[in-house]
């Protein structure tokens, strides 16, 4: 993510990261098509009942190679340095059954803890969204449901950076999720609507939500993609200030 990063560099973070106490690991095929085979190989010989690991449905990497470049939403570039492997965006019942046995190959592991569905939102897919909202409600969603009701997975949701995503889910009759992960809209720069809304609505329903990048990819501590937002007040602020 932004940069190249070493197969030695990755390792060492998740061994890390581990030695620290970290039990959960969160990976997708689309995170430069790195995440999974890199995570599985740092954890294939810690002990399995240690810890949770979570991946996502609905993009599936092929084997063939395209150097063209890709239109990846917002998060635009940001994986240039991953694997040239042709990726294709299916959310339906039977490429999200491919996806997983694909994750579980890459992961080194005999099964996976939670299921996302990856990016069916308005960042990635703009006015088409709701076109792929419905895709996968009558796919992914649906095989996910059946497979946690079987016990071959812990929980289903989606993995999404906008909320209105994750209410659209919340107000469907059925397939019913465990939770979401949303990622970027509860931190310090950017909290009103996952706060007032989203949230009450999760605790009402005694689901959950795994807050993603809640330091905004590093702007809240002053990392190299730090960005200057404007305050309630108008006044320019730097988000390295906001925890002050």
């Amino acid at each position: 993510m932004f940069r190249a990063i070493p197969d030695a560099e990755a390792l060492a973070t998740v061994e890390a990261a581990w030695d620290d106490g970290i039990r959960y690991f969160d990976n997708a095929p689309f995170y430069g098509g790195l995440a999974e085979i890199r995570m599985g190989e740092a954890l294939r010989d810690k002990p399995r009942d240690q810890y949770v690991i979570s991946t996502k449905a609905g993009r599936i990497v092929l084997d063939e190679v395209d150097d063209a470049p890709r239109d990846n939403g917002e998060k635009g570039a940001v994986f240039a340095n991953g694997r040239p492997n042709n990726v294709i965006n299916d959310y339906s019942h039977d490429a999200t059954l491919r996806s997983i046995e694909d994750s579980l190959k890459r992961l080194q592991t005999d099964h996976i803890d939670i299921f996302w569905v990856h990016d069916v939102a308005q960042d990635f897919y703009g006015d088409e969204w709701l076109a792929k909202f419905e895709e996968a409600r009558t796919g992914a969603f649906k095989a996910l449901d059946r497979l946690r009701d079987e016990g071959t997975i812990k929980a289903w949701g989606l993995g999404v950076n906008r909320v209105e995503a994750v209410e659209l889910l919340l107000d469907l009759d059925g397939p019913r999720p465990d939770g979401s992960l949303l990622a970027g809209r509860y931190t310090l720069l950017d909290h009103d609507r996952a706060l007032e809304r989203l949230m009450p609505k999760v605790a009402e329903r005694g689901l959950g939500i795994v807050v993603g990048g809640p330091y905004s990819s590093g702007a809240l501590v002053g990392g190299p993609n730090c960005v200057f937002r404007k305050s309630r007040t108008g006044a320019s602020l730097n988000p390295g200030q906001a925890l002050q």
